[in-house]
């Protein structure tokens, strides 16, 4: 299973369009078989995606509107594997500008949605307003068609055989721990009661997203949320590099001096990981955003 995650700062980018292209090669060039994008834009005033463009989109929030500049609906359009999708607006950037949301792509059909607030704030106006979206999903069987440089699953796993062998995959973009109006902490516990019906319910899930959150900071929203059962792909991948994703003064982190690890590939049970590394950094992929992805391969 590989999986990836960038916050794609889209349409904040100079080049944006050739940057969506590299981004798109990239991801087809590795194949990944779950990806989860933040800050992923559309312009209100845009003409609406047509039904075609629309094939394997999934709508999670009845009514949502996609826009033909929808930055994953372009994406999609230049990858060479169909993968499924699906997008939430969370908020609306730069005084009324886009409609900020939040994005999954996954290689199989998606089956179910679920989403919901996680800040305090539900004011569309208001940037601090937060909402995280979730797919049901599965995997394709092992042995399958491959797609992209060395696309490969467990040789040991079984092959899906139904409701057993779905999960779900999240996209989330929080706020800071020491935010006065909107803390991290009242988020990530709205976060844990909406995923509380899954989690009681045995269902695995993969939280990928831009938390916002240092994970080389002790004390705060690194270690809230790994004392609440999550595994963190980075510390338990057999091969990882440094894991930094910012480093530099970004929007949110304006004094920033020092490489961040906040963007996270997570899980809500204990498994193994292959590999988690930093991409798209100008060493390992082309920089398409201010913040570097995340891969891993579990």
């Amino acid at each position: 299973m590989k999986l990836l995650t960038l916050n794609t700062h889209a349409w904040h980018e100079d080049e944006q369009e050739h940057k969506i292209r590299q981004l798109a090669d990239f991801i087809n060039e590795r194949g990944f078989d779950l990806i989860a994008l933040q800050e992923v834009n559309q312009s209100p005033a845009a003409a609406e995606a047509s039904v075609e463009q629309l094939a394997r989109y999934y709508e999670a929030e009845p009514g949502t509107t996609i826009r033909a500049d929808n930055y994953a609906l372009l994406l999609i359009e230049l990858l060479d594997a169909p993968y499924h999708w699906s997008w939430l607006s969370t908020h609306s950037a730069y005084q009324g500008r886009y409609d900020e949301g939040v994005a999954v792509l996954t290689r199989e059909p998606i089956t179910d949605a679920r989403y919901g607030y996680v800040s305090g704030i539900r004011d569309y106006m208001n940037y601090k307003t937060r909402r995280m979206l979730g797919v049901k999903t599965s995997l394709a069987p092992a042995g399958g068609e491959e797609t992209g440089e060395d696309r490969v699953l467990d040789a040991t796993a079984k092959e899906p055989t139904g409701e057993s062998d779905s999960f779900w995959l999240f996209s989330a973009h929080c706020g800071w721990w020491h935010d006065e109006e909107e803390p991290f902490r009242g988020q990530w516990d709205r976060a844990e009661d909406l995923l509380k019906p899954l989690r009681d319910a045995g269902e695995r899930i993969f939280m990928l997203g831009d938390l916002n959150n240092v994970a080389q900071i002790r004390g705060e929203g690194y270690d809230y949320v790994m004392e609440r059962g999550w595994c963190d792909l980075y510390t338990a991948a057999a091969e990882k590099d440094e894991g930094s994703t910012v480093l530099k003064a970004i929007a949110g982190w304006s004094d920033n001096e020092r490489p961040l690890r906040i963007d996270y590939i997570l899980c809500s049970e204990t498994i193994e990981a292959k590999k988690s590394e930093v991409v798209l950094d100008g060493r390992n992929g082309p920089v398409v955003s201010d913040h570097f992805g995340v891969a891993a391969e579990a």
